[in-house]
């Protein structure tokens, strides 16, 4: 690859995962995949300055308006980024410079808070608006939210015509914790992090939900303020503290390159320790004025650099090795270990993969493992310290029987995995009914796992046809009170009754197949269009599906070729269930290649799921953020500024409503 297409690639890449980060508050990289992403960008371009222009992620900053929490509102004072750095030398480089022109300069460094940025506007001495950063430019009005966050000062102690400040909205980690509890016992979704928790909590419509979930806040920075809120950062924020009552950042006033690099390793031995996130340390020139002398781009405030630390390690005792089976018959080995705290979640466990994993660290019961978090989510083993091995240290053995029922294991050809051979292996009949009554696939509400495993082990369920039996043995089941008493048996199995009419392609999902997930079903149900027809199939017509390889055929064809899952489907189709799809299967592929985002209010259809399912029926995808992949967004609002029509324009994709969209699809032949 050259260098043009390499660089247009990266800036591609870079814009789609800016979207994930600042605007879905759902990022898929961890921030230092997405900093090595642009150093890349930026040698490309300080090698190629050609290329450069306002278009390139170097120049803009992250983020985007939504209309969640508020109108969009244009920043008295730009709210711009702070330019990172990842060596001490550049730190180093940059003090030198700084020192060069103003040998008097004094640097403020600061703990580099991971949450979101928020300035907050004071007139009078009374709070007339809070904003969020955006785009830099215009960001969201969260006034409502902003007031009841306990840190926010809502009324000044020594009243200023005019002062703006700006600082970091944060979650604790037990704020954290404690919202995703809350979250697992109602079925929401879990958030990631604390910083991702943080920023959808401000963007709530609901302020209720702010003040519920508690948000913190540190003030960092005066935007904007009478002379003496405007001469040295460290007075400044000294008023701010003492004199009006704001919780202001940790910070320490540094003279020379020694005492900041003394001072971002402090700051750095207490990531883990702090009740809250810091991915770095912030270094600012402390007199305001000199501050303009070192700008830094349209994209970054002069006068500031950023240290990044590099990711989050430490160090944990393996306890115990756990042995779990899947409903493949795979043999899941998870690494226990002493609680140890990245990211900030609490993390005791990790996947060991398998066995040549395990064999290539040399990872054991009592080995002291280095752990971190891939993606700054899941937790995962690196390596293993061997100097502090215990001297009878062994590496781990899979046993070559199974943990739950007992019988062999043996290893896939080409593959690492081990697999029970048992057939009616009670862990995977367990894990298949689990999947089967999923969400993504018949969607049996009211059977849940604890209420599997009673009727497993009672006798009633033997395989995934069982349960359409269960009515029969309805006075049975209230009688001992399995799945409740009679008014939550009834919902039960009035549930079950209602899933025999799913499409089919949620049955395909539901026998979890090896390689078939819910959208590859969707795939194969419209080729296919039934259930029979898709058993008949031989590997060559399944190769022939689009997006279907030879893995995913050879997994298809192997599972019905087995005598006793078609004496399944066979018993399934008995208890009346859905095999064939409506429209006849055979469906179009008029809307293949093209993917589709969908965004705001919709007139023609009821529900969103109602015009995904139309795109995905014929052919084409729907996704949930903009990128160049996208073929069209659709929005009723074309003339909206919001993040995903902006985001659309500037690449030049089109915006149209569910009408046009609509005709288009008519006008296909």
């Amino acid at each position: 690859m050259g260098y043009l297409e390499e660089y247009d690639e990266l800036k591609k890449t870079i814009k789609y995962h800016m979207g994930r980060y600042y605007d879905e508050d759902s990022p898929e990289i961890s921030d230092r995949e997405y900093d090595e992403l642009m150093m890349r960008l930026k040698k490309i371009e300080k090698e190629h300055p050609e290329l450069v222009n306002e278009d390139s992620p170097t120049r803009i900053i992250g983020g985007s308006t939504k209309r969640e929490a508020g109108v969009n509102v244009e920043h008295d004072v730009p709210m711009l980024s702070i330019q990172d750095v990842f060596t001490k030398e550049e730190v180093a480089e940059w003090i030198s410079e700084v020192k060069s022109l103003h040998p008097d300069a004094l640097f403020d460094v600061e703990q580099k808070i991971d949450g979101l940025s928020m300035s907050i506007r004071y007139e009078n001495g009374r709070v007339i608006m809070a904003e969020t950063r955006g785009d830099g430019l215009i960001g969201e009005d969260v006034t409502k939210n902003a007031l009841v966050i306990d840190d926010v000062v809502r009324e000044l102690a020594v009243p200023q015509d005019y002062l703006e400040v700006r600082g970091e909205v944060y979650m604790t980690h037990e704020s954290f914790e404690r919202t995703n509890a809350e979250q697992e016992l109602y079925g929401r979704k879990i958030f990631a992090n604390p910083r991702n928790c943080a920023a959808g909590t401000l963007r709530q419509l609901d302020s209720t939900v702010v003040r519920q979930r508690g948000l913190s806040m540190f003030i960092f920075n005066v935007q904007k303020g009478s002379d003496e809120y405007m001469t040295s950062h460290a007075e400044a924020l000294e008023k701010l503290s003492k004199v009006q009552g704001m919780k202001t950042v940790p910070s320490r006033i540094c003279r020379d390159v020694a005492e900041v690099m003394e001072e971002i390793d402090r700051i750095g031995s207490l990531r883990g320790q702090l009740p809250y996130d810091i991915d770095g340390a912030v270094v600012k020139v402390d007199n305001v004025a000199y501050r303009d002398d070192f700008p830094a781009g349209s994209k970054y405030s002069a006068g500031h650099i950023a240290y990044k630390y590099p990711p989050e390690e430490k160090e944990s005792v393996i306890r115990s090795i756990e042995l779990s089976v899947g409903m493949t018959g795979r043999i899941n080995p998870t690494a226990v270990f002493d609680p140890i705290r990245l990211c900030g979640t609490a993390v005791s466990r990790a996947t060991l993969h398998n066995q040549d994993f395990i064999d290539e660290l040399g990872i054991g019961i009592g080995q002291t493992v280095i752990v971190y978090k891939s993606g700054e989510i899941i937790p995962k083993i690196k390596g293993v310290n061997k100097d502090k091995a215990p001297k009878d240290g062994k590496v781990f053995r899979i046993p070559d029987t199974c943990p739950v029922c007992g019988h062999p294991v043996r290893r896939e050809k080409d593959s690492a995995d081990l697999k029970c051979v048992n057939p009616e292996c009670s862990a995977k009949l367990m894990k298949r009914i689990v999947n089967f009554v999923s969400r993504d696939a018949m969607d049996i509400k009211g059977l849940g796992t604890e209420s599997i495993k009673s009727l497993l082990e009672e006798g009633y369920i033997h395989d995934i046809s069982d349960i359409y039996t269960l009515k029969d043995k309805r006075e049975e089941l209230i009688e001992k009170g399995i799945v409740g008493k009679e008014k939550n048996t009834a919902k039960l199995l009035e549930a079950i009754e209602a899933s025999k009419q799913n499409p089919p392609e949620r049955l395909l999902t539901g026998l979890a197949i090896e390689n078939v997930g819910r959208t590859s079903a969707k795939t194969i149900m419209r080729h296919f269009g039934s259930i029979d027809l898709l058993m008949a199939a031989g590997l060559e017509e399944l190769t022939n599906v689009r997006d279907v390889g030879e893995v995913t055929a050879a997994s298809i064809h192997e599972f019905f070729a087995n005598g006793d899952i078609k004496k399944l489907m066979e018993r399934l189709k008995d208890y009346g269930l859905n095999m064939t799809s409506q429209d006849g299967g055979q469906g179009d592929d008029i809307l293949a290649g093209r993917t589709y985002v969908i965004t705001g209010d919709l007139v023609r259809f009821a529900k969103r799921e109602d015009l995904v399912l139309l795109i995905e029926k014929h052919g084409g995808k729907a996704s949930g953020s903009v990128s160049k992949k996208t073929y069209a967004l659709i929005n009723n609002d074309a003339s909206s500024n919001s993040g995903k029509n902006k985001k659309a324009k500037e690449l030049g994709i089109p915006v149209i409503t569910e009408e046009e969209f609509l005709e288009e699809l008519g006008d296909i032949p």
